[in-house]
């Protein structure tokens, strides 16, 4: 269960996190921390996991980005 959770909900946040802030950057640098905070807390037990949560990541944050440029195309 923890592995399916690890492939959504970092991109999720990455692609939430940028529609809020304006910011693909700004996103990915808030989710990274609080993947961070959830393995210095324990929550992200193997390195397997982390590796399907950096996977998530690259993927929303490279989602965030091709938005973010059609957006900047359209206006």
């Amino acid at each position: 269960m923890k592995y399916v959770l690890g492939l959504f909900i970092p991109g999720a946040l990455v692609i939430f996190f940028t529609r809020v802030t304006y910011s693909h950057v700004i996103g990915l640098l808030l989710t990274v921390a609080l993947i961070a905070a959830s393995v210095y807390k324990g929550y992200t037990d193997s390195l397997s996991l982390i590796i399907v949560d950096a996977l998530s990541l690259t993927v929303g944050f490279a989602y965030s980005k091709m938005v973010q440029e059609r957006a900047k195309k359209r206006s």
